[in-house]
């Protein structure tokens, strides 16, 4: 896997869990701390993929 096809991957699964996020956001039953986690997996996507193109 070359690194740009790497990145787009990362690309759409940030984007995939971006829409994750919003969706439990507006569901009042969602956890708390299930929600953290999955910011912070966005997160540490978002991050990889700066690492990458730098």
């Amino acid at each position: 896997m070359t690194i740009s096809s790497h990145v787009l991957n990362l690309r759409k699964k940030h984007q995939e869990l971006s829409e994750e996020i919003e969706e439990a956001q507006r569901d009042l039953a969602t956890d708390d701390l299930h929600l953290t986690e999955m910011k912070k997996r966005k997160l540490k996507i978002k991050e990889e993929i700066f690492r990458l193109q730098a």
